[in-house]
């Protein structure tokens, strides 16, 4: 692991809003494939988030410092699909205002206007028969 791509991420969890004070990191027994190798050594990195309570657990790699610098990039990826889903979902919102607030054209203003005409007509063919 280069420090350059350390220092990737720690800018991107800067611009995220993640501090490395609120993240908890504790390294747990892997698991899956490598047989005694996974199953005696910590390189598992469980990583928790203190305020949104998110927690990320990675063992792709065999070294913990790359499973290290993995989860973080991994908690990165979650915060920016939740907030581009929340701004999409916003987005939608105002645009389903604007659909709703908007002016009906001519054309439906007319058609509008014709089927309250014809709904009236058959009101005025319900009254009560006149004998003449």
């Amino acid at each position: 692991m280069t420090p350059s791509k350390w220092d990737q991420v720690q800018a991107r969890l800067a611009k995220l809003g993640i501090a490395e004070d609120d993240l908890q990191e504790s390294f747990v027994l892997g698991s899956g494939k490598g047989g005694q190798k996974v199953n005696r050594t910590s390189s598992t990195v469980q990583l928790v988030h203190t305020r949104t309570g998110r927690v990320v657990k990675v063992g792709d790699e065999r070294s913990q410092h790359m499973n290290r610098l993995r989860a973080r990039e991994r908690l990165c990826e979650e915060v920016e699909a939740e907030r581009e889903r929340d701004r999409l979902e916003r987005q939608a919102r105002r645009a389903k205002i604007r659909y709703k607030k908007r002016r009906p054209g001519p054309a439906a203003q007319a058609k509008r206007l014709q089927g309250k005409k014809h709904r009236g007509e058959i009101k005025r063919g319900r009254g009560r028969p006149t004998f003449d």
